[in-house]
């Protein structure tokens, strides 16, 4: 399997109310590049974020008021050093902040974690399908730490026409053992492989991933992606 990974530019700042299927569609148009059905279209939280409102007035001097955001967008705090907060949203990913970032937006607001991220990705899904007549998958992609790893990464919070998770147990590796334990974070390999292209100041919220494997497109949800109280060593 070969994979291609187009950034899409010319997309332009994004404005509460935006249709982000319109705009990308557009943009991949004009450089050369329409999105073809079986593309997996990859696009940043932030851009999902703006396009829903999901912003809010925060002064980003006033760390009372900041930490007091993160905590009503949590559900559990983890851990605190400082002025770092880990926590749980509602959504059940554990990160930063609650996912709140001050990057990328006016001084002056912050954006929120759209609400329910798979939805938002089925939405652009659907309007592409409306619009272009195209059957893509879509990805909505966050930065996220890692525990006992430096770095940061992107990884899905939200899908829509794709396997979040493939499950590879009872299959045999290619020396003929039976897989026990293995399922791959597809969704998240994707988004990761996507952000190389978009970067974090260059103004390419959108990445077209051309060449997934067939098997893999599916309705799918980002709730393959959280593990299980029951399973969690650590909490």
């Amino acid at each position: 399997m070969t994979l291609s990974i187009v950034p899409i530019e010319g997309i332009g700042e994004i404005r509460p109310g935006d249709e982000l299927a319109v705009l990308i569609a557009d943009a991949a148009r004009a450089q050369g590049t329409p999105l073809n059905d079986a593309d997996c279209l990859v696009v940043t939280q932030k851009i999902v974020s703006k396009a829903e409102d999901r912003l809010v007035p925060l002064d980003p001097d006033d760390l009372d008021a900041r930490r007091a955001l993160v905590e009503s967008e949590s559900v559990r705090v983890v851990r605190r050093r400082g002025d770092l907060i880990i926590s749980e949203t509602r959504h059940g990913f554990v990160c930063a902040n609650a996912g709140i970032d001050l990057s990328n937006v006016e001084r002056g607001w912050a954006a929120l974690l759209p609400v329910d991220s798979d939805r938002s990705a089925k939405h652009v899904r659907d309007a592409l399908r409306a619009r272009e007549h195209v059957e893509v998958a879509v990805i909505v992609s966050d930065t996220f730490g890692r525990p006992w790893r430096r770095g940061l990464t992107d990884v899905a919070i939200g899908v829509s026409g794709i396997a979040a998770v493939v499950d590879l147990r009872d299959t045999t590796d290619a020396l003929g053992r039976v897989l026990q334990v293995t399922e791959v974070a597809v969704a998240d390999e994707i988004a990761s492989a996507a952000e190389l292209v978009m970067g974090k100041a260059t103004h390419v919220p959108a990445a077209i991933v051309r060449g997934v494997d067939p098997t893999w497109l599916r309705e799918g949800s980002v709730r393959e992606l959280i593990r299980p109280t029951n399973e969690d060593l650590f909490r």
